[in-house]
């Protein structure tokens, strides 16, 4: 909005926010094109690009020196000197997108020396926004949200893919718990943070794009966040990808650990 103070990088991202849900809406459910990208690497359509062209313009014009990290742009390897890096994708879950489905994602994080300190990931069609800065409270549409406290592995709701469950991932015993859905990786990460459900796992290696704006909030709502070995994801890293992801409250991030023999 004119005149909005943007001194702070939430407040950028907020207002960026906003931007690309109003893009995203003019073309959800409505008759979008769509590529495929190279590798196997999932479709990307014309609204996945203005998103993307709409915040490289209005995130770098307002911070100049900072870097650029996209699903939707070429890698530029400056990033990797810059003291502060964009973290962004335009559209997270864009199989939902193009499915008219409600459950895709803006996500977008600035990252400092390997952490994110700033995060916001928007669902537009829900025009729910979930918001994180470092030191500071999670948040949903500025009310505080808080992680989990379910101790009790079993009977826990946690969101994953099927493949995931298969009990070659589990060394230690498949977890006798519930298992959820939802295409999009920051949405599912904003689920966790918000308590809907007990926490995510994701044991593919993952871009850092989908996990890098929900791992703050999650961080903020008192969740532990580590790949799926349980170490520190280093974000703006040379590969832009971390060894997956787990994403719950301490205890049960122990107890999967446990049952992965990390």
């Amino acid at each position: 909005m004119p005149g909005r103070d943007l001194s702070t990088d939430l407040a950028l991202l907020t207002e960026a926010a906003h931007r690309a849900s109003a893009i995203a809406m003019r073309f959800w459910r409505h008759d979008v094109q769509v590529w495929h990208k190279d590798d196997n690497q999932g479709p990307v359509t014309e609204a996945d690009l203005a998103v993307n062209d709409m915040l490289k313009a209005m995130l770098l014009g307002a911070r100049p020196g900072y870097g650029w990290l996209s699903e939707e742009s070429p890698n530029d390897p400056a990033r990797l000197l810059a003291q502060r890096t964009f973290i962004i994708d335009p559209i997270d879950g864009t199989r939902a997108f193009i499915a008219g489905e409600d459950n895709f994602a803006v996500s977008m994080a600035v990252a400092e020396a390997g952490r994110i300190v700033a995060a916001v990931v928007m669902l537009p069609a829900k025009n729910r926004l979930y918001s994180g800065e470092t030191g500071g409270q999670a948040r949903c549409n500025g009310l505080p949200i808080r992680a989990s406290t379910r101790d009790d592995l079993t009977g826990a709701d946690i969101l994953a893919t099927k493949s995931h469950m298969e009990a070659n991932h589990w060394p230690g015993g498949v977890p006798d718990l519930k298992r959820s859905f939802r295409t999009s990786l920051a949405y599912r990460m904003c689920l966790a943070a918000e308590g809907r459900y007990d926490g995510m796992v994701s044991f593919r290696d993952t871009w850092e794009w989908d996990i890098a704006a929900g791992a703050l909030i999650c961080e903020c709502a008192g969740a532990r966040v580590t790949d799926r070995h349980g170490a520190a994801i280093r974000f703006n890293s040379q590969h832009a990808k971390a060894p997956g992801v787990i994403a719950t409250n301490p205890a049960l991030h122990g107890a999967i650990l446990s049952r992965l023999g990390a």
